[in-house]
Order: C-alpha cells, then structure tokens, then sequence
C-alpha cells in the first residue's frame, strides 16, 4: 500500500528536503504541500491523504488547531507532528487535538520515515516508557483534571475491557498486557481494538488520556 503524505511546514526547504527523501521509498508518496495550518486543513479535504505531516509553529493558524480542525472533520487522514520543539506544551497540545504522534526533526531520518508508517497502519507512535513519562506530566499540569479518589465507572465496557484500558493507561504494551492478565498477545490486541470502538478514540494515545481521566490512572507522587 501507498502511504499519500501531505506536508504542512513553513519552510520550504524542510518540505522539499522530505519530498526529496521519500521520493526514494516507493511505498511514501508525497501529494501536496501546505506553509501554513489553514492551507493544509483545505488540502486534507481536496486531497484526501493518509497522513498529514504536521509542523507545529506556522503563521496564521498554527499546527495544534489545524489538527483539532482535521481530525474532528470527515476526513480520515491522521496526523503526525514533526517539529524542532520537543516542549511538554507541544506534545500535550498536539495529542489532545487528535495527532496520532509526535516526533522531533533532529530524529534519524529512518525513524521519522518509520514513523509516518507506523501512523498510516492506525497505530499511535507513542512507546510505553514514552507513555509513561507523558501521563505522569501530564497529571502536574494545571489544566489537566486532578484524578478521582475513586475511579469513575466506564459505560459500555466489561470488567476485562476495564482492566486493559487501565493497564494501556499505565504505558503496557500488548505484550505486557498479556503477561500480566495471564492472557494471549492476540487476545490482549482484540480488546483494545474493542476499546478504540467502544470509546470513540482514534487510537492509543487517547485511550491512554481516557484512562487518565476516568481516575482509572493515578501518578505515584
């Protein structure tokens, strides 16, 4: 399958030097390019890509609402955040407006190219022990709601289901899932597929915020 990429940065010469680069990956196609974050909001419904490779800091309209506005709209295409700032602002800001990933322009060019597929094929670029250090900032920040004493029930998922989202919550991977339910690898990828159905998100990283905010997910202090 061809991934169809769309690149939204002000720079042109960050543009070109990625079109230049996928241009040698035979399953990478680059369909459009956006300098600003209304200009790549237009592109997403003209052009229909599977992945919009999404600059944060642009004139006008800046990444962060750019994704909120592709991602509550009917397109499909999902977001990857490539930026030289790897503040914690960014990175919750980019996630909770919907963006599948986050990663950084100084990164091996095989990594960011990894990247972009791993997004296409629906998962979220987001490692456990990335995971992990995110939740426990995110729990500090003054906008993010303190955890409940006790967590709050979740509509329309099983105990099992329950026990998966928190784990999910606290960074485990499918493996770890499965090791610690004493379940298959198979089987613990099945319910979080559940999950991502029953709770209308995106993908892993949401259900990660989820966990969070339904006090199914408390930091140690």
């Amino acid at each position: 399958m061809t991934v169809r990429i769309l690149l939204a940065d002000d720079q042109p010469l960050v543009r070109s030097g990625l079109r230049v680069i996928m241009s040698d990956h035979p399953d990478l196609e680059v369909v459009g390019e956006a300098a600003t974050g209304s200009e790549a909001v237009r592109l997403v419904g003209d052009l229909g890509p599977d992945v919009v490779v999404m600059d944060i800091r642009m004139p006008g309209m800046d990444g962060i609402e750019a994704t909120r506005l592709i991602t509550a709209g009917p397109a499909t295409a999902r977001v990857l955040v490539l930026t030289t700032f790897d503040e914690d602002d960014h990175v919750y800001g980019a996630l909770r407006a919907g963006a599948s990933g986050f990663v950084v322009k100084d990164m091996a060019l095989d990594d960011i190219l990894a990247a972009i597929r791993v997004v296409a094929a629906g998962d979220a670029l987001i490692a456990p022990g990335v995971t992990r250090r995110l939740i426990a900032d995110f729990a500090g920040r003054p906008e993010a709601a303190p955890p409940q004493r006790s967590p709050r029930p979740v509509e329309g998922i099983t105990e099992r289901e329950r026990e998966v989202l928190t784990l999910v919550g606290r960074g485990r991977s499918n493996t770890e899932i499965a090791e610690d339910l004493f379940i298959t690898v198979a089987t613990a990828k099945s319910h979080v597929s559940r999950l991502l159905t029953k709770l209308g998100a995106r993908d892993r990283v949401q259900l990660v915020i989820t966990a969070y905010e339904m006090g199914l997910v408390t930091v140690p202090r």
